[in-house]
């Protein structure tokens, strides 16, 4: 399937996105808060459309157990969503943060929400899981990723290790995004030297075969000895960066990119990377063998 033209694309294709590449803590909910706010203010200062934050962005991450992470975890109406959605409004800006929510069901998720001036317009919960979150308390999400039109373009959402599964980015690029953002919490691993990090070169392969634009908002710092990558990143429909990576340090990269060139999924004059798909041969039958 090829999406048709969105209805977002009359808005206006040259857009400023920032990552604000945060360092939360677990259990300093209004400092996380007030670095949020922080963050957010500066990045619209400096002409930002579109700010992306990290994953967990108002519990810190190194939960020392369920009870713990329960005791951080907020509603979708509590006070954390409503100064995002306050911020939004009088920027006139599009935020896209990770969230540790407490759902009415009585389940926590790692969540990822979507505001915008008119208030939240997507909430999505994390369905894959990574290493202790499935011993700490979270519950896995099992709706696709979100894909929703706003002033600046068609912009969809994962959330961290979610990027790792190039089938459930690949729905998020099928539902038309131009401008995938991920909230992450990336920990800090050995490579060889030299190397970039294998999680940014990750999102330069989504980028590439999907072509669209992804922003990545990592965080930085050590949290309860964990330290973190700090690898936020933004990069182009073509699988290259388009800002300078500052590796585990607390900063805002942003660039200035325009949407409308993910509209356009030819690589050749033959080639296009939605069109040329197969699906029919990728169920996992394949025809006999001779």
């Amino acid at each position: 399937m090829t999406p048709s033209l969105p209805s977002s694309a009359s808005a206006a294709s040259a857009v400023t996105v920032a990552c604000c590449q945060l360092a939360p803590q677990v259990g300093r909910v209004s400092e996380n808060r007030e670095q949020i706010r922080e963050a957010v203010l500066s990045a619209a200062d400096r002409g930002a459309n579109i700010v992306v934050l990290p994953e967990l962005a108002n519990s810190g991450y190194v939960f020392d157990d369920a009870e713990e992470l329960r005791a951080t975890a907020e509603p979708i109406g509590g006070e954390t969503i409503r100064e995002w959605e306050a911020l939004a409004s009088r920027l006139r800006l599009v935020i896209v943060s990770g969230f540790a929510e407490l759902g009415a069901d009585g389940h926590v998720y790692n969540t990822g929400v979507l505001i915008d001036e008119t208030g939240l317009r997507a909430v999505y919960r994390k369905a894959h899981l990574w290493n202790a979150e499935k011993t700490r308390g979270f519950t896995p999400g099992a709706a696709p990723p979100p894909v929703v039109d706003t002033p600046y373009g068609r912009i969809g959402m994962l959330v961290c290790y979610d990027l790792e599964f190039p089938e459930w980015v690949r729905m998020a690029a099928l539902e038309g995004a131009q401008l995938l953002c991920g909230p992450v919490n990336w920990p800090l691993y050995p490579r060889p030297e030299g190397e970039r990090p294998g999680e940014i070169i990750r999102v330069q392969a989504n980028a590439a075969v999907n072509r669209m634009f992804v922003a990545v908002a990592d965080r930085a710092g050590v949290e309860r000895g964990q330290e973190w990558l700090g690898g936020s990143v933004i990069v182009d429909a073509d699988g290259y960066p388009v800002t300078a990576l500052r590796l585990g340090e607390a900063a805002t990269v942003s660039a200035t990119v325009d949407l409308a060139e993910a509209h356009d999924k030819s690589i050749s004059e033959l080639n296009d990377v939605h069109a040329d798909r197969r699906p029919e041969l990728y169920s996992g039958v394949g025809p006999e063998q001779p």
